[in-house]
């Protein structure tokens, strides 16, 4: 079995590699009108290329020869015109090209962030942002580099090759075959190097997007490295990973370097080879002075694009390892897909049903067992328990992050998975503990949800938020510009604000994740408040560490294992002396009697 992977193994990479170009080619099908215009531009260019040595031995022939001095000014003043024709063929085809290109890249950037916007929250569970950033990033840089960059150059050297092979065989078939007899240890050469430089290029691919999770990961955790006093630590895993890129690096470019000097070499071998044979002809009359100087010219314009060619081919290797990550990543499932028959959902009213709900993120470990439970429009049901007993994800199945592995969720009873997803987290607001506010204004940040709300439907759900003095005493006011995550505002102004964000999409079913958490006390207050207001004829699912938070809940559930264990109002819990009244003794630090 192991000794049938060297044959299957380069077929394989070949069918992908193969694959891969066809995908991306696909990207060019809206530039159908440009295309034509630029290959006109290519052979243009290609054309004024191969006739130049054809000319040049022409007059050697028939003009210097025979002293004719008039004729040999022509001859001048047409090569003049033709080249300055070629030049700007060639200018316009890598402005044209360059153009396209351009555009391509631009929309395969474009795809990669739809799709990582529309992956499901799974994928993100097991990815990290900073590979994600690298692919969009590095990866596609590579493919401008390799593809954005010299593609044009390498049309115009394809279209010059066959334009040059014709020729020199129309002037002497032997001088012709002789040159070409290199072709064979060229293509080889290339080949191998290309398979060495592709492996290289995969591996410095990985590792650059491995150091880009690290690098994202460490800036983003600064504080907590200089607080644990690891930063050392984080000194010496970030030099170990770089250390692997480099050394990625210089092998791929080992691999380059080498093969360059190997083209020079068949270069040389081959001019020489003509340089030889070619005097011989010229000697014993097989051709003459003007046919070996147009073929010696010939000969040195024939490897330029090859040489080019066999260049951009090793440098593809990287771009080729770079579209493989981006394709595997677009292939990525997107999210929950809504069925085929999907309605929008009604103005919700607010009654929410777990029926019999099962759930695992991996099929074989289930989450959820058999939860039933039920909110009337208007009531607010705590979630209380350890972590990981499942109360987050009764949160995700609600707004459709999940679809429920067995049994229903309904709202309204219409099951959730026959109307679309955007139609029902629209009518679903949710405040977080740890709220993610943006970079730009504050009016931004609060309209986040409801884009295109007016400059007073903002500010009046700030009033309702308790923020709006608070916003007002910034130096821009509304229009202040926040930095990333919110910076530099408290986590309790950026709690305010996210309530705010809630308040303006008027939400029918409200989620609170421990909204009051890691706070100082005055702001919790304004908090609370404006968390009563927003509660008011509205569905709520609060989870809930601080137990004293829920003691006006409607339905206390008390979640272990995946299951609801205890249901209840709090004062209900408390009298019955079970899981919820121990643990709210043990925060007020009282034993239960």
């Amino acid at each position: 079995m192991r000794g049938t992977d060297p044959i299957v193994a380069p077929e394989q990479k070949a069918s992908q590699q193969l694959s891969t170009l066809r995908r991306f080619l696909q990207y060019l099908r809206p530039y159908k009108k440009e295309i034509p215009i630029a290959i006109a531009l290519v052979t243009i260019g290609a054309t004024s290329q191969a006739i130049g040595p054809f000319l040049l031995g022409w007059s050697i022939d028939n003009l210097i020869a025979q002293r004719n001095l008039p004729g040999l000014l022509l001859m001048l003043l047409l090569l003049g015109l033709i080249y300055v024709l070629g030049i700007s063929a060639i200018r316009g085809q890598i402005m044209r090209v360059g153009w396209i290109m351009q555009r391509l890249l631009a929309q395969l950037r474009q795809d990669i962030f739809n799709k990582i916007q529309s992956l499901p929250l799974s994928f993100f569970d097991r990815s990290e942002a900073g590979d994600l950033m690298s692919r969009l990033l590095n990866d596609v840089n590579t493919v401008n580099q390799a593809f954005g960059q010299t593609i044009a150059q390498m049309l115009g050297n394809t279209f010059s090759l066959v334009g040059i092979v014709i020729a020199m065989f129309a002037l002497n078939f032997q001088l012709g075959l002789l040159s070409n007899l290199v072709v064979p240890l060229m293509i080889f050469t290339t080949s191998l190097f290309a398979r060495w430089a592709r492996a290289r290029f995969r591996v410095t691919r990985q590792t650059i997007g491995e150091l880009s999770a690290k690098l994202e990961e460490d800036i983003g955790s600064v504080r907590e490295a200089q607080a644990f006093n690891r930063v050392h630590l984080n000194i010496a895993e970030f030099a170990t990973l770089n250390a692997a890129n480099r050394d990625a690096n210089v092998e791929a470019v080992a691999i380059t370097a080498a093969f360059l000097p190997s083209i020079d070499f068949l270069n040389t071998l081959a001019t020489a080879a003509v340089l030889a044979y070619g005097g011989y002809l010229a000697v014993t009359g097989g051709a003459t002075v003007g046919v070996v100087t147009s073929f010696l010219l010939y000969v040195q314009q024939f490897f330029r694009p090859i040489q080019i060619l066999s260049q951009f081919y090793t440098q593809a290797q990287s771009a080729f390892a770079g579209l493989e990550r981006i394709f595997l990543l677009l292939d990525e499932p997107s999210q929950l897909q809504d069925a085929p028959d999907a309605i929008d959902m009604p103005p919700i009213q607010g009654k929410v049903a777990f029926e019999n709900v099962t759930f695992g993120y991996n099929p074989d470990q289930l989450v959820l067992k058999g939860v039933n439970l039920q909110a009337l429009p208007g009531q607010m049901v705590a979630l209380v328990g350890p972590t990981g007993s499942g109360k987050s994800t009764i949160i995700n199945l609600i707004l459709r992050f999940y679809d429920v592995s067995g049994g229903a969720l309904k709202i309204d009873d219409i099951d959730v998975r026959s109307v679309t997803q955007a139609s029902l987290r629209r009518q679903i607001g949710i405040v977080l503990q740890d709220n993610i506010l943006f970079s730009g204004t504050v009016a931004e940040n609060i309209a986040f949800g409801s884009p295109h709300s007016t400059q007073a439907e903002i500010e009046a759900a700030a009033q309702m938020a308790n923020v709006h003095e608070f916003i007002t005493s910034l130096p821009q006011g509304y229009t202040t510009q926040l930095g990333e995550r919110g910076a530099p505002l408290s986590q309790g102004q950026r709690q305010l604000i996210s309530i705010a964000r809630a308040v303006l999409i008027n939400p029918r079913i409200l989620i609170l994740d421990e909204a009051t958490s890691s706070i100082d006390t005055r702001t919790e207050a304004l908090v609370q408040s404006a968390i009563a207001r927003l509660l008011q004829g509205r569905t709520s699912f609060v989870i809930a560490h601080r137990l004293s938070t829920v003691t006006q809940a409607d339905q206390v559930l008390v979640i272990q294992q995946g299951q609801i264990v205890e249901r209840g109002t709090h004062a209900e819990l408390i009298n019955q002396q079970g899981v919820y009244a121990n643990l709210y003794a043990l925060q007020l630090g009282a034993a239960v009697i």
